[in-house]
């Protein structure tokens, strides 16, 4: 191999681990919420390793992250979602959902729909 050749694969390799930056942890997770039968839209923000109800549904809210400054803006969230219909609590999502594709990780309930708007430090953004 051509000592040229191999310099410049270090080279690439050392700097192809600064490329990438490691996402922000964040405090808290904004959703909104959409009540299919009275069509009721709202807004929740919920700490992360808490929970919130809408409706029948109990979030618990897992981590929440967000690319920095410098990266494309992407926030995404790790969330379990229980329906407590008729007193059984029952898990019914479970996993990441992405703030800019609500379509590749839905919440496929017949009355709620449920989407990350993003993850902040504050409780009011």
């Amino acid at each position: 191999m051509n000592l040229g050749l191999l310099k410049f694969l270090l080279i690439i390799l050392f700097y192809s681990n600064q490329l990438y930056a490691e996402p922000l942890q964040r405090q808290y997770a904004n959703f909104k919420l959409l009540d299919k039968i009275s069509n009721k839209l709202d807004e929740k923000t919920i700490k992360v390793n808490e929970s919130d109800f809408f409706g029948t549904l109990n979030i618990k809210v897992y981590s929440c992250f967000t690319e920095p400054p410098n990266e494309i803006p992407e926030d995404y969230v790790l969330i379990d979602v229980k329906d407590n219909f008729k007193d059984e609590e029952e898990s019914i999502y479970k996993g990441w959902m992405i703030s800019s594709l609500p379509d590749v990780t839905p919440l496929e309930h017949p009355i709620y729909d449920l989407w990350l708007l993003g993850c902040s430090n504050d409780k009011t953004s």
